[in-house]
């Protein structure tokens, strides 16, 4: 195949995908007989054909974590990463790992696929409920999703649970050998980060549900890997690169390390601080910014480690603290890991604030402070990260039931998962989850959010569930 002819069958592949993914988002919002969905078929049917008559048949294949056209790899550019990372998402939740189109595609085709393939997603079997509906249809066939290697297959669950608990170990660890001046190694850190860069990728919301673990006595270390990964999760949501995010996560990890020079009786005084107290934990910016500076030679993330630690509290319109003599732009890096570390601070209970605020309070109190103290911008990102509801918050749900959200839904953020912890007739139960987007026969929500409870309200520990 000639370079031009591969470049301009990549573009149509590139449209393929683009279309799909829309008309899907638009499917899950208007059933199929409202005129956007319509319009969506409409477009995809065109490029569907218009590819048929280059190749005929048409297969579009997800393997490990690319679409192939065919067998030609389909490459994109970063504006279409959200797209590309949906329709990952979404094959392989449903085991979805291909589906064939021959030519002369028609409207009812193309109808019959999406409707298969959104009511799939409340199935226990979703290939096999999309296979069956589709059995009908001649000239639309799917494929399973291939395993890459047979194996015994691994709880996403206990492995999630590992490395969050291996990276509090390891934060606790060197931070204490930091505070002895004993001499540390960055590398198992790095490895760490690493590994919880790959869960991020694959199981970013069961990472994300980690970080409403907040053991008081622990709260320093717990803190820092929350603030880790929340950063990291964030970033990749900016499209930033592995390298990026495990510098990003790294930096994260130590930004309060300059807290090792506050004394104890300060950092764990249970009331509140008076102005003297408050002059020592204001240095610790500073404190944390030498620190790293001396932890290792002089490099680039040395440097940009210390730069992270002295901004994290400055504040987007730099009114925080240290002092400075002059304005300056923050780091990006800053600006990320100060939106993660109040979200954590703010919804955790730490010796100085006993009671936290709910996930959806705290989120309200951020916004208050969108522009002055946190970047707008990556708010925005992290919000629609972690949804209108966080992970972590109790709601009351309109069948009486009572959970806690247990994921999110990036198309829905009102809609999320929820598992429920008391049912409708007031007894505790060990957790079914729910999807809040699944549907009735007459096309109506099924449950629906109607208020969020406080947790201390009910005495319960969302992280017993979550662990």
């Amino acid at each position: 195949m000639k370079k031009d002819q591969e470049k301009e069958i990549n573009q149509k592949a590139r449209d393929l995908l683009n279309q799909l993914s829309a008309l899907l988002r638009t499917s899950h919002v208007h059933d199929t007989a409202n005129e956007a969905v319509i319009s969506g078929i409409d477009r995809l049917v065109s490029v569907v054909n218009e590819l048929a008559d280059d190749q005929q048949t048409v297969g579009l294949k997800l393997r490990g974590e690319y679409f192939y056209l065919n067998d030609l790899r389909i490459r994109y550019s970063l504006e279409h990463l959200i797209n590309f990372d949906f329709l990952t998402r979404e094959f392989k939740k449903r085991e979805l790992g291909g589906v064939i189109f021959i030519s002369n595609v028609n409207h009812n085709d193309i109808r019959t696929f999406i409707a298969a393939f959104i009511s799939s997603s409340f199935s226990q079997k979703p290939f096999d409920s999309i296979e069956k509906k589709m059995s009908e249809v001649q000239s639309v066939t799917v494929e399973k999703l291939m395993k890459i290697a047979e194996s015994e297959p691994l709880d996403p669950k206990k492995m999630v649970r590992k490395t969050y608990f291996n990276a509090v170990s390891y934060a606790s660890g060197i931070m204490r050998k930091i505070h002895t001046g004993e001499k540390v190694s960055l590398k198992t850190s790095k490895r760490i980060v690493a590994s919880v860069v790959d869960q991020i990728v694959e199981e970013e919301q069961l990472l994300l549900g980690m970080t409403v673990i907040k053991e008081y006595d622990e709260y320093t270390y717990h803190h820092s890997v929350n603030v880790s990964i929340l950063s990291m999760a964030l970033g990749q949501r900016l499209g930033m690169n592995r390298k990026m995010l495990t510098d990003l996560g790294m930096m994260a990890l130590f930004h309060d390390i300059g807290k090792i020079n506050v004394p104890n009786e300060i950092l764990n005084k249970p009331a509140s601080f008076d102005e003297d107290e408050w002059k020592i934990i204001r240095k610790h910016p500073f404190w944390g910014a030498k620190a790293l500076l001396k932890l290792r030679k002089i490099d680039e993330f040395s440097i940009k480690s210390a730069i992270v630690a002295f901004e994290h509290h400055l504040n987007y319109d730099l009114s925080g603290y240290p002092k400075i003599r002059r304005r300056f732009e923050l780091d990006l890096f800053s600006r990320i890991i100060s939106v993660a570390d109040w979200y954590d601070a703010i919804t955790s209970a730490r010796v100085y604030t006993r009671t936290p605020l709910p996930p959806d309070r705290a989120l309200y109190v951020m916004l208050e402070n969108s522009g002055t103290r946190l970047d707008p911008l990556i708010l925005k990102f992290f919000i629609n990260m972690v949804g209108v509801f966080p992970i972590g918050t109790i709601v009351m749900l309109n069948t009486n039931e009572l959970g806690f959200v247990s994921g999110t839904n990036q198309l829905f953020l009102k809609r999320p998962k929820v598992t429920i912890i008391i049912d409708r007739e007031g007894y505790r139960v060990t957790g079914t989850t729910v999807d809040l987007t699944e549907k009735d026969e007459q096309n109506e929500y099924i449950r629906t959010i109607i208020k969020t409870v406080n947790s201390a309200k009910y005495k319960m520990t969302i992280a017993r569930y979550l662990q």
